[in-house]
């Protein structure tokens, strides 16, 4: 239970998690539904976007809908879209998404509700995210490797972050930027649902953590209506 805990969920409550952003967005979400199959749940792994298609790593795997009798099995990862395009798997509508989550066949669905190229960080264009109505958390992600990077390098939708943080392409990410991404109304978490989450990834060494308590001190400070993890998913260690 050590994912379920770090990232303060508890697996025995039916949840609809929305994640947004970069920084390990994808390995967060398969990490926790791995976690989540072992505990016995029932578990969906789908996107509003894309995302990549997994090869593995699942026990059901649909494209289009999933069949009305469908009964999932406890301990269980199902994996659904709307088509396979090469490697992406193409997200559903949210009309489709929310009739979903109204059937309730699943303990845990595990959204990725935008996308972010692999890059660390990024700003949100004018279509995202893509959030269903039933989220219950909304897991913000930003992988702490984006500091003291160049911000033409090192962020998707460049062009939108700079108007944020009031910078240029040429400039690098520090912390003070990430809080201004994180607090703006067209921020990270423009339009979220539920419950807000900042989730700071990659933090594996004594520098990161104490550049990523610098940067939680700062929005709590500034009154961030959510919490603040610190974390490395591929590690399992959380703060």
């Amino acid at each position: 239970m050590e994912i379920c805990k770090g990232l303060k969920l508890n697996p025995n409550k039916r949840e609809i998690l929305s994640f947004v952003g970069g920084g390990g967005k994808t390995t967060t979400i398969f990490t926790l539904g791995e976690e989540l199959k072992y505990l016995g749940k029932k578990v969906l792994i789908t996107t509003s976007t894309n995302i990549s298609n997994p090869k593995e790593g699942y026990d059901y795997y649909f494209l289009g809908n999933i069949p009305g009798d469908f009964k999932p099995t406890n301990g269980s990862i199902t994996i659904v879209g709307e088509e396979a395009k090469g490697r992406k798997l193409v997200g559903l509508s949210l009309k489709k998404l929310d009739k979903i989550i109204e059937d309730k066949i699943f303990h845990y669905i595990l959204i990725e509700a935008d996308g972010a190229k692999r890059m660390p960080i990024k700003a949100l264009a004018k279509h995202e995210p893509v959030v269903s109505k039933y989220t219950t958390k909304t897991f913000g992600i930003i992988g702490i490797d984006s500091l003291d990077k160049l911000i033409k390098k090192t962020v998707h939708r460049p062009e939108l972050f700079i108007k944020i943080v009031d910078k240029n392409l040429d400039e690098k990410v520090l912390e003070e930027d990430i809080v201004k991404l994180v607090l703006h109304s067209k921020g990270l978490f423009k339009d979220a649902k539920g419950e807000k989450i900042l989730f700071l990834n990659k933090i594996n060494n004594e520098e990161a953590l104490a550049r990523g308590y610098k940067i939680r001190k700062e929005l709590e400070k500034k009154a961030f209506p959510g919490m603040i993890i610190l974390g490395d998913i591929k590690k399992g260690v959380f703060y």
